[in-house]
């Protein structure tokens, strides 16, 4: 907090420290502001790849902020202060799973906000910019914030994995709008392809014998659905082909995707999609979509530590949890990472999505407190 100057006996300047009333009504005001940005944020439209809306709406609410911002070569905006290797990087993403013609109109309602993506993950990056505002006098360690791009869905983390291959930062906090009642210490990865099976189709009667691509698929999918491990989980996702009830389909394609805490499993699933295999006339393709890594983070590290001890004097829960969030990027090159909740919240990717307003104090007072103990 800012603290006012008086003359005192003629002793020159000094700081006063703000009373407790006065610290209680700029609290207050910050936390106005930080629903305003919130609301803001939302209502604009970001879906995966198309998140340049947000990021100059940033870009103008942080004109006259400290440090210095850019975008970098995969349409992140990076924020820096203090120069040098940042000691912690904290990692945002803009992007929403909601196509940009679905409203995003932010909706109060008896202490929730509701709307598409209003937590997953516009309440994260207002947080982000309302406590770096407020601790950026008080640095003694270089910080880098990154709104990132292409973290949901087939976007595969790909403005976190740059923003980590080029900060190369000490430490990671992914900062996530859900959650705040656990912390993400394990990075759930993901493989994705698309199983694509042709043929010559034909008449349902007058060829009837000749194979039909989405028979094959059938089939296919059966094996697909056998996870490879108690640990691990397989999804299809997607299934389409076909052109008439009375027609043999001569293509049909299903969207796959195996999820676990071990790279070992996926790679082995990968294997396994490697040798599928269809009979003549028919023909397969396994076209890869996209793979997230996945990782763990030492119980013992110092970055955890901090959190902890920051969530205890909070009365924050000591729940150890794992996802799959912008920090997969960071474990995936050995930089340690994690990732927090900034708030409570349901139904994260429907339209009824929503988050408690009143848990934004505890997740602004979580996030201010670890900064200052990691880079104060």
């Amino acid at each position: 907090m800012s603290s006012v100057m008086r003359d005192v006996g003629g002793a020159g300047l000094r700081p006063r420290r703000l009373s407790v009333a006065a610290r209680s009504g700029c609290y207050r005001l910050r936390i106005a502001r930080l629903e305003r940005d919130l609301v803001q944020l939302a209502a604009i439209p970001a879906p995966t790849g198309s998140e340049d809306s947000r990021i100059e709406w940033l870009e103008r609410r942080l004109a006259d902020a400290p440090g210095h911002r850019e975008r970098d070569g995969v349409g992140n905006l990076v924020w820096r202060l203090l120069d040098g290797r940042p000691a912690l990087a904290l990692l945002a993403h803009v992007d929403t799973v909601f196509p940009a013609d679905v409203p995003h109109d932010p909706v109060e309602r008896d202490g929730w906000l509701y709307g598409p993506g209003i937590g997953d993950n516009a309440a994260a990056v207002a947080m982000a910019v309302d406590v770096v505002e407020e601790v950026a006098d008080a640095l003694s360690r270089p910080l880098a914030l990154v709104f990132t791009v292409g973290e949901e869905g087939l976007g595969n983390l790909r403005g976190a994995l740059h923003a980590c291959t080029e900060l190369q930062p000490e430490m990671v906090i992914a900062l996530e709008g859900h959650g705040l009642d656990s912390v993400c210490v394990d990075a759930v990865g993901s493989i994705r392809s698309r199983l694509t099976v042709t043929g010559p189709g034909g008449h349902s009667w007058w060829d009837r014998g000749r194979p039909s691509a989405v028979h094959a698929l059938i089939g296919l999918l059966g094996e697909v659905l056998e996870a490879p491990s108690d640990d691990s989980a397989v999804n299809i996702g997607t299934v389409s082909g076909g052109d008439s009830v009375n027609a043999i389909a001569a293509q049909a394609e299903a969207v796959v995707e195996a999820r676990s805490l071990d790279e070992a499993v996926l790679d082995a699933f990968t294997h396994r999609l490697g040798e599928l295999a269809v009979g003549q006339p028919l023909e397969l393709a396994v076209h890869p979509l996209g793979r997230r890594p996945a990782g763990r983070l030492d119980r013992a590290h110092p970055l955890l530590a901090t959190v902890r001890a920051v969530r205890e004097e909070l009365g924050l829960p000591d729940t150890l949890g794992d996802g799959s969030t912008d920090a997969n990027a960071a474990l995936a090159q050995g930089i340690p990472a994690l990732s927090l909740g900034c708030a409570r919240g349901h139904d994260m990717h429907a339209l009824t999505e929503r988050i408690e307003l009143a848990s934004l104090r505890l997740g602004r007072d979580q996030l201010e407190g670890v900064l200052r103990r990691l880079v104060s």
